[in-house]
């Protein structure tokens, strides 16, 4: 029994197929953790739903910004966008089982065995663990609800970006939703910058990636996440995963293996 983890596969079947097969994945035996964004740039999104959907409870996943754009596109919130190649999906003839499967997938996922901590983006530092919790089950409950639609039609902006206890209603939605699936650089309070997408070593003073701010997670805890493809899966501190390493982009799809944090990876098979 073994626990992989992998990063973004943005619609990469053939990727993802390769790494599973490395690895001699066993969905009655091993647990597959993955960091969202499973759909949108890659050519083959609809055999990625299909096949992760079949997995079962193998699988556990959170949801990504493209994830999310996704079942706004399907409700008809936001606009489809060419370059996400989400045609052959929209329009396939199990599109509305899958899309109601993906909305009612986590936003987090906690391990208190494994001391896993993974969202798509990261944790914001303004969070403890159990804020986090909290904020990921209200964003999944209205993502479950009849009324996700008004929900997908507002979480689009980047205000507030600054957590309070007291946020509220739709404010308090779309700052949970920025900080789990596009977070990247914060200020010194822990506020989020939703601009900045530069390397770190190119990021405006005082801007600092979310992982090198204090964090509030317990002790012994690791944080495994994606979407940061710039970061190539390097430097960030020892308990932070990035595996996000951009095939989609031509890069490659990573996946570590927990117990003896071994990775493995997949260059990209699409024509440059």
């Amino acid at each position: 029994m073994a626990t992989y983890l992998i990063g973004d596969i943005h619609g990469c079947y053939r990727e993802f197929r390769s790494l599973l097969e490395k690895v001699d994945f066993n969905p009655n035996e091993d647990t597959l953790w993955l960091t969202g964004d499973l759909v949108a740039r890659g050519p083959d999104s609809l055999a990625v739903l299909r096949h992760i959907k079949q997995l079962g409870s193998a699988v556990k996943l959170v949801l990504g910004n493209h994830d999310l754009h996704l079942l706004a596109v399907y409700a008809k919130i936001s606009r489809n966008k060419p370059k996400d190649l989400l045609d052959e999906l929209l329009t396939a003839p199990d599109s509305d089982e899958l899309i109601n499967w993906l909305r009612k997938q986590p936003m987090l996922q906690v391990d208190d065995e494994l001391k896993l901590i993974m969202t798509h983006a990261g944790l914001s530092p303004q969070w403890d663990l159990e804020t986090a919790k909290i904020c990921a089950r209200e964003v999944e409950a209205i993502l479950r609800s009849d009324s996700y639609p008004l929900f997908l039609d507002v979480m689009y902006g980047d205000m507030p970006n600054n957590w309070a206890p007291e946020l509220s209603g739709l404010a308090r939605l779309r700052y949970s939703t920025n900080a789990l699936t596009r977070m990247r650089y914060c200020f010194p309070n822990g506020q989020l910058d939703m601009i900045c997408k530069s390397k770190p070593e190119n990021a405006p003073a005082p801007l600092k990636p979310w992982f090198e701010l204090p964090c509030k997670i317990p002790e012994g805890y690791s944080i495994i996440f994606g979407h940061w493809a710039a970061l190539e899966g390097q430097g960030t501190p020892a308990c932070i995963y990035a595996l996000d390493t951009g095939c989609c982009w031509g890069g490659k799809l990573t996946m570590l293996r927990w117990e003896d944090k071994q990775y493995f990876s997949q260059n990209s098979l699409l024509t440059k």
